[in-house]
């Protein structure tokens, strides 16, 4: 699949079951090569139904590129019903506001856990935003907790409360998501984008990314190419 967005084409590979959120205003042209037909199934949610379930949740509005990073993960949830829904096209307009109902509300609430008081979803909110805001920097989870007014062993557990990973783990997922970025769009050496990730060596992110991705980060970017 080859993906523009504005600038540089971005490729990428879709294997059977994978999963795909566009972005609401983003506009985008995309072709694709296949050694076989490709079948596919779109999904499209009323802005109307979205806003009322958004309403209705409360907190602060749909943040759709973090549900689209996450969902590029996977979710069985979601594959199943989108699965289901070319069988059941008959059953009339009901059944389809009722499946957009559910299938928004699911998306909304990937990792939110309402048990947590506003304030605790305020810090979690908070702890995400200096994580991106200082991704290149050497951030130590004592740093995160201070800015958002909790104590290290309250962050944690509120934060993975809220979101079902510890804020290490979270950050590290942020530094690998840069990181695909940039090898993708860009022709930094893995030295430059080990800096701007926050990495202490190339190694180190070499090793993350093997973990995260399964291939290293050189491996990755000659499949994108």
């Amino acid at each position: 699949m080859r993906i523009r967005k504005g600038g540089k084409p971005v490729h990428d590979r879709k294997a059977p079951g994978t999963l795909e959120l566009v972005v609401p205003g983003q506009d985008s042209v995309r072709d694709y090569r296949t050694s076989s037909a490709m079948r596919t199934v779109q999904v499209h949610i009323p802005s109307a139904t979205v806003a009322r379930v958004a309403a209705r949740l409360g907190g602060p509005a749909p943040d759709f590129e973090a549900v689209a990073a996450s969902l590029a993960h996977g979710d069985p949830v979601v594959e199943h019903l989108v699965r289901a829904l070319p069988a059941a096209g008959g059953e009339g307009d009901v059944y389809g506001e009722s499946a957009a109902e559910f299938l928004t509300t699911h998306l909304l609430t990937r990792g939110r856990h309402h048990r947590l008081p506003g304030p605790e979803h305020a810090a979690v909110r908070a702890g995400i935003a200096v994580m991106r805001d200082r991704l290149a920097e050497p951030l130590r989870l004592a740093d995160v907790a201070a800015e958002v007014h909790l104590s290290v062993y309250h962050f944690i557990r509120v934060f993975r409360a809220a979101t079902g990973e510890t804020p290490h783990r979270h950050l590290t997922r942020l530094r690998i998501e840069r990181a695909r970025t940039l090898l993708t769009d860009t022709d930094l050496t893995i030295g430059q984008i080990a800096n701007r990730c926050g990495f202490a060596s190339p190694g180190a992110l070499s090793t993350a990314f093997l973990s995260h991705q399964g291939v290293r980060p050189s491996a990755y970017r000659e499949s994108k190419r």
